[in-house]
């Protein structure tokens, strides 16, 4: 077991290789935009297969990319032989989600040895460049070695 963070290149490739192997994002057309140390970025085009019985993105689909993208910008501060799991999260939705796009954004606010705390925002973007903050989150997540299944 060793502390070592990995330097901006491994940090992007364990990320995306992470990121790739969670196939609910695969499910819903996510797309991971945006990948640096401790900030993540995660955009969705609008499917009406998201949305809840209005036509806005639901609340659940909200939740779990907010999730991700916090997750992720938890995992990108961690040890190369480190796993994430998220342990809490609290959802803020602020405005219905509609858009043509969504953009969900994830950063660390305080790293730490064994928790993590990252906070999210997620916008609707419109056809004419216009975005609106629909949702924010904190979430709590774990830093996971030498459990079986989990991996870095």
């Amino acid at each position: 077991m060793t502390d070592r963070i990995e330097s901006g290149p491994e940090i992007e490739a364990r990320v995306r290789a992470s990121f790739a192997r969670t196939e609910a994002m695969t499910t819903v057309g996510a797309e991971l935009t945006l990948v640096a140390p401790g900030t993540i970025e995660i955009e969705l085009p609008f499917s009406r297969a998201l949305t809840q019985q209005h036509g806005f993105l639901h609340a659940g689909i909200i939740s779990a990319l907010l999730d991700a993208a916090c997750g992720s910008a938890a995992f990108s501060m961690m040890p190369h032989d480190a796993g994430v799991l998220t342990i809490e999260f609290k959802v803020n939705l602020l405005a219905p989600g509609r858009g043509e796009r969504f953009l969900f954004r994830g950063s660390v606010t305080k790293p730490g040895r064994t928790i993590v705390v990252a906070d999210g925002q997620a916008y609707a973007l419109d056809a004419e460049g216009g975005t609106k903050l629909i949702a924010t989150m904190t979430g709590t997540h774990m830093v996971v070695r030498g459990r079986e299944g989990i991996e870095g």
